[in-house]
């Protein structure tokens, strides 16, 4: 993915927020939800809109279904499930729906690797080879007069390069290296570039042979978005012994209450996997195509690939529950994954500029807002990111606000993530109380 994608996807999908999985609140009537609302200090009226707005997407056909939920002070102050969990079906989209959160998985990865930081078995300045020795010497591919020189990669690539985007790996989509990456199963072979669903083999065997290829920047030198988080999620394989999803199902989703996150959905979940759908050129959906440019590999297929980059199924519920554990500084109802200071780490800027030059950063797995206003109506604070099936979330500690937007859509040219974050901000009218 192009960093310019990346940043344009950060901007779209900071602010939706995610509320706390299960438990009573969100099976609560109408009327309890109103007065909740009210008392957390939003406008039941304006969140009406929130309802009108989304219904108006599916009613024109931009999207076939989404879920959406927002949580403060971890208490459910809007969810809705609208349209389709697939059309062709009549498939009404409920709110325990699963989707594929692809980039939203770094998150839980990020998470993973602090976890291994606290516990000493890794620091943020290890070089990568420390885990994988492929990475003792890498290249970067130089765009010249006369074409593409590689040359060696000035210094080690570390830890903190990785989860701060600034390795110079990118997903191997352009012009200058893609015919490299194809060759190898990556880049343009690999569905949109970051898709490693259908690959029959162990994940630290393709980020070995990621190693091998050029990358586009020098470490340290730029934000560049790629496949980071996958040599993350095998870096978490071998500081921890086991595989990166008995790692976050055993220390992360189950600890949390988080039952319906999986790298592939268990055969019995299997009806409620959301159907893919893809924007037409008129702006109207159409079903997407089964394989890696449409349905994917996540409840048939090898099963082998657990991708730390993109890998994830979940549900609005479960993500709020992780996102929740975050803004509450590591902890959800009495499980501590992570100390306070560390998630403080994570959520603030690490990158300088690189990222952005107008109000935005990076932290440690997470886009930052420095400033009021350059994200829209996100607080100073804030941070989040969002997924290339078009799903969202945000935490935003000034506003206690967590929320999750979800939608499967691949390619997806409905502006409806970008929007939702702005129709969250305009329903809330007070503090809470």
């Amino acid at each position: 993915m192009p960093r310019s994608v990346a940043r344009a996807i950060a901007l779209a999908l900071l602010l939706a927020a995610p509320p706390h999985a299960g438990g009573a609140q969100a099976t609560a009537t109408p009327a309890a939800r109103s007065a909740a609302a009210t008392r957390l200090g939003f406008s039941v009226e304006r969140l009406g809109r929130i309802d009108r707005f989304l219904q108006g997407y599916v009613d024109d056909g931009a999207i076939a279904g989404a879920v959406a939920l927002v949580l403060r002070d971890g208490r459910v102050v809007y969810e809705k499930a609208v349209g389709w969990s697939d059309v062709e079906a009549k498939r009404p989209m409920t709110a325990d729906a699963i989707f594929r959160i692809a980039s939203q998985t770094k998150a839980l990865t990020s998470v993973a690797v602090m976890m291994l930081m606290e516990e000493g078995k890794l620091s943020l300045g290890d070089p990568v080879s420390r885990f994988i020795p492929e990475y003792a010497k890498t290249t970067v591919a130089t765009k010249v007069d006369t074409g593409v020189a590689i040359v060696a990669a000035k210094r080690a690539i570390t830890i903190r390069d990785l989860l701060t985007h600034t390795a110079g790996i990118s997903y191997g989509t352009e012009a200058h290296v893609a015919p490299a990456y194809e060759a190898k199963g990556l880049g343009p072979a690999a569905g949109w570039g970051w898709y490693t669903a259908d690959k029959d083999e162990a994940v630290c065997t393709t980020m070995e042979r990621l190693a091998s290829l050029p990358f586009v920047a020098q470490p340290g030198e730029e934000f560049v978005y790629g496949y980071a988080t996958d040599i993350l999620g095998c870096v978490v394989e071998r500081a921890s012994k086991t595989t990166l999803d008995m790692f976050i199902r055993t220390r992360i989703t189950e600890p949390l209450g988080m039952r319906d996150t999986h790298f592939f959905v268990p055969r019995e979940k299997g009806g409620r996997l959301v159907t893919v759908y893809a924007s037409g050129e008129a702006g109207r959906v159409a079903r997407a195509p089964d394989g890696a440019r449409g349905q994917g590999h996540y409840a048939q297929g090898p099963q082998r690939s657990f991708a730390g980059g993109a890998g994830l199924v979940s549900t609005a519920r479960d993500y709020a529950r992780f996102l929740q554990m975050l803004l509450n500084g590591g902890e959800l109802d009495g499980v501590r994954l992570l100390a306070p200071k560390t998630v403080a780490l994570m959520t603030t800027n690490a990158v300088g500029t690189r990222f952005s030059t107008d109000g935005l950063g990076f932290g440690l797995g997470f886009m930052t807002v420095e400033r009021f206003g350059a994200n829209g109506l996100s607080s100073e604070g804030a941070y989040g990111w969002g997924g290339a099936y078009g799903s969202g979330y945000g935490v935003d500690p000034h506003d206690r606000l967590v929320y999750a937007f979800m939608i499967n859509q691949l390619p997806n040219r409905a502006n409806v993530g970008a929007m939702f974050p702005t129709m969250v901000y305009q329903a809330l009218t007070g503090a809470a109380r």
